[in-house]
């Protein structure tokens, strides 16, 4: 496991005004028309997550491969950095991606998609952490949340693989989708190179026992070992 503190790249944003003005530019580069991998391919998918220790001003993120078909664990790792942004609703991503990019990069092999545990398009300025990531990276990746941040859904149907429209007005944002039967469902919604059908399906194969996916699961455990190293607490 990473012990090294990372450092964000030169010229990452300070203030809200630099990161609003970062975020409005690289969301004109998100990729929308492409279907992305298909579901049950034998594929890498890599499951990325923070874990924050507000003392220190740390934040440690994981990176974890799991295998598609047996979702299996294949690689892992980890960063561990400075909180250099402050918290900021709509802009959490600037205080979370340079470990995780860290993260990926000490990956073996690259990822066929990645699962993001936050939102993609279902922001309010549809570029959430998902759709961040996938453009600084080029990789297909998708965001799927605890909770629908501020849009709406009607209730899915209480069968797995129910679904209903995230809506922000009219506009399908993402989708409400139930991975176990009568569970309260997750929030899936696209980030880069990958269309909202295919995410839904990624999830549903991620997620055979509980309700969040596999690649989530493990990367939320890991990021949590890697942040009680680093803070030295038990």
């Amino acid at each position: 496991m990473n012990h090294t503190t990372d450092e964000p790249p030169p010229g990452w944003p300070t203030t809200e005004a630099e990161a609003l003005a970062v975020q409005n530019a690289l969301r004109e580069r998100v990729i929308l028309d492409e279907p992305g991998p298909a579901p049950g391919a034998g594929l890498t998918a890599v499951g990325v997550d923070v874990a924050y220790d507000d003392d220190r001003d740390l934040v440690a993120a994981a990176a974890v491969a799991l295998d598609t078909r047996t979702l299996r664990v294949v690689a892992e790792a980890t960063a561990v950095g400075r909180v250099t942004f402050p918290y900021v609703p709509g802009l959490l991503a600037f205080r979370e991606i340079p470990t995780v990019l860290a993260a990926l990069e000490r990956l073996p092999a690259t990822p066929g998609l990645v699962v993001c545990d936050g939102y993609g398009l279902a922001h309010p300025r549809r570029f959430g952490l998902a759709a961040h990531l996938g453009v600084l990276t080029g990789l297909p990746t998708i965001g799927v949340a605890k909770n629908p941040f501020t849009f709406r859904h009607a209730p899915p149907g209480p069968a797995r693989g129910d679904s209903a429209p995230l809506l922000d007005g009219d506009e399908e944002v993402g989708r409400a989708l139930r991975t176990r039967e009568g569970v309260k469902p997750v929030y899936v919604s696209v980030g880069h190179r990958v269309g909202l059908d295919h995410a839904c399906a990624h999830v549903l194969n991620l997620s055979p026992r509980f309700r969040l996916p596999e690649t989530t699961r493990a990367a939320d455990a890991l990021c949590r070992a890697a942040l009680r190293e680093a803070a030295g607490t038990p």
